[in-house]
């Protein structure tokens, strides 16, 4: 499998001292970015191999990624991505707006530190110049993981990094990803552009405007996929 290859490549990560915890970082690298999308059965003894890592730390891994809702273990099955519900996609999504609102309101004064914004819009526009769906929504998620940081909270930092994983479990299963991510990218420079005149109030609400539309559409599409017997995956 070319995913398996790839996954070989990040063995170099890992390093002298591998940990189940840098196993679980990559692994929950590699299922945000779809290479292990909603479903996918995690082979032991596949990606085990691929990582060079034993089968006891592979199992942590898992245990760990389990926890944070991004696998799932089914008995005398094995180990899966996990599919989500529509529940779980309001969710996400009310977990985001209590998180990300409340960042960007207990700004200080400016200027704020927006280079790491600046680059994920930016790298959204190359995305819809080559007509990268998928590679836009990754930039708008790390659009949103920049705003996060904004708080300067490891431990935010870390919270929503599950919550944005578990994201782009829903974002695999749409099928229409231009539809879903292209229209937030003029709204991601909307409220870069208020941050940098200082404007926090303005920016605040032009965030939680965007992700309660963000929801609505997700889960409209998500709903309809669901609908359509995508919880068959697998």
């Amino acid at each position: 499998m070319a995913e398996l290859n790839e996954l070989a490549d990040d063995r170099a990560l890992l390093g002298r001292t591998s940990t189940a915890e840098r196993v679980s970082d990559i692994l929950r690298s590699r299922i945000a970015e779809g290479y292990f999308p909603p479903g996918t059965r995690m082979s032991e003894d596949s990606i085990s191999g691929a990582l060079g890592v034993s089968r006891n730390t592979l199992r942590e891994a898992f245990r760990l990624l389990t926890h944070e809702r991004l696998l799932v273990h089914e008995l005398n099955r094995g180990v899966f991505v996990r599919i989500l519900t529509v529940e779980d996609v309001e969710d996400i999504y009310r977990t985001r707006g209590l998180v990300e609102c409340a960042v960007v309101r207990g700004l200080g004064e400016p200027p704020y530190a927006l280079d790491g914004l600046a680059r994920a819009v930016e790298d959204g526009r190359r995305a819809t110049h080559g007509s990268d769906w998928k590679g836009l929504g990754t930039a708008n998620i790390h659009f949103h993981r920049e705003l996060v940081a904004l708080a300067g909270s490891a431990r935010t930092d870390e919270l929503m990094r599950s919550v944005f994983a578990e994201l782009r479990l829903a974002f695999h299963l749409v099928d229409d990803p231009r539809r879903l991510h292209e229209p937030y990218l003029a709204r991601n420079g909307q409220i870069l552009r208020a941050l940098r005149d200082g404007r926090r109030d303005e920016a605040e609400e032009l965030l939680a405007v965007y992700l309660d539309d963000s929801r609505q559409r997700v889960v409209e599409f998500y709903a309809r996929r669901v609908a359509d017997g995508a919880q068959g995956i697998g």
